[in-house]
């Protein structure tokens, strides 16, 4: 999961074309705890977890990799 994660998070907020830091902004959270998330150094708490995903669009089972599937279910 860690792995998937990693690519994930990056993969995303570059599609987003967004920054680290604009990430760590809309999460409330410093640049530097994203940038480790990014990096795997750290794993994100589900409430954060929760807003990384708000903010990129896509289902926590996106993110984590339960699924290939982007589109969140309605």
């Amino acid at each position: 999961m860690r792995d998937v994660l990693s690519k994930r998070l990056k993969e995303c907020r570059i599609e987003q074309g967004l920054t680290q830091r604009q990430v760590a902004i809309y999460c409330d959270i410093t640049e530097n705890t994203y940038q480790n998330y990014e990096l795997m150094t750290r794993e994100p708490k589900l409430k954060v977890l929760i807003r990384i995903a708000d903010v990129f669009h896509v289902s926590l089972d996106y993110l984590v990799g339960r699924t290939d599937n982007k589109q969140l279910k309605k």
